[in-house]
């Protein structure tokens, strides 16, 4: 899942975006306000994690914006402001949680979390190919009733691939779609990936999901 972070203190936003990640997040950042605003509605992000005060556009006006355009990524607040009125309107005008600095990290994941089950289709939930699930809430995937050991990284890997079963995706994507980043052709970062992916997914089993596409990239299908 994609979510964007809108934080104008360097340190907060160096350590959400980090933590995030690392529980299996694509996460984009902006530091100002106008930059969040262009983000949330060009954008494809599940969750929005926001701040209140910012150097030019707030974030009482980028949430205006983003209902008023009817974007409906969720939207999590986390501010200093912490008064009574401020949490009643931020929640009134449409945002979906409201966290006040300062925060403890397990807190603020355990509602970013909450605020996805809650908001994400039922139906979307739950990734299945053949007999691998893989459940894009609870950050579990497994084949064959059997749980696998994944990294945060493997773990998008494979909810990427499964969510676009059948399609075949470019190292380029799936480089900008896991790692946020752009895909250097010397890189062998994807590949390496996809190995170790392999060898939890596909190795221990007789059905091979996981196949190459020569000069192309990546298609996660059940071929059987």
């Amino acid at each position: 899942m994609r979510i964007l972070i809108v934080e104008d203190d360097e340190e907060t936003l160096v350590y959400l975006h980090r933590g995030l990640t690392e529980r299996g997040f694509v996460v984009d950042t902006a530091s100002r306000g106008e930059d969040g605003l262009h983000l949330a509605l060009t954008g494809d992000h599940d969750l929005i994690v926001l701040d209140v005060m910012l150097p030019g556009v707030d974030g009482w006006s980028i949430l205006s914006a983003l209902r008023g355009s009817g974007r409906s990524a969720a939207v999590l607040f986390l501010t200093a402001k912490d008064a009574v009125v401020d949490r009643v309107r931020g929640l009134e005008m449409g945002a979906d949680d409201y966290l006040v600095k300062p925060f403890a990290f397990s807190e603020l994941l355990a509602r970013v979390r909450t605020v996805l089950r809650r908001g994400a289709p039922r139906q979307n939930d739950m990734l299945r190919v053949s007999d691998l699930e893989v459940d894009t809430v609870r950050f579990v995937a497994a084949r064959g009733g059997r749980k696998l050991d994944l990294t945060p990284k493997e773990f998008s890997l494979i909810a990427l691939l499964a969510r676009r079963a059948g399609d075949v995706l470019s190292r380029t994507l799936i480089a900008e779609q896991v790692w946020d980043m752009n895909f250097d052709s010397d890189s062998n970062v994807v590949d390496v990936h996809v190995r170790r992916l392999r060898a939890k997914v596909d190795d221990p089993f007789p059905a091979k999901l996981i196949h190459t596409v020569r000069g192309v990239g990546y298609v996660l299908e059940d071929r059987g």
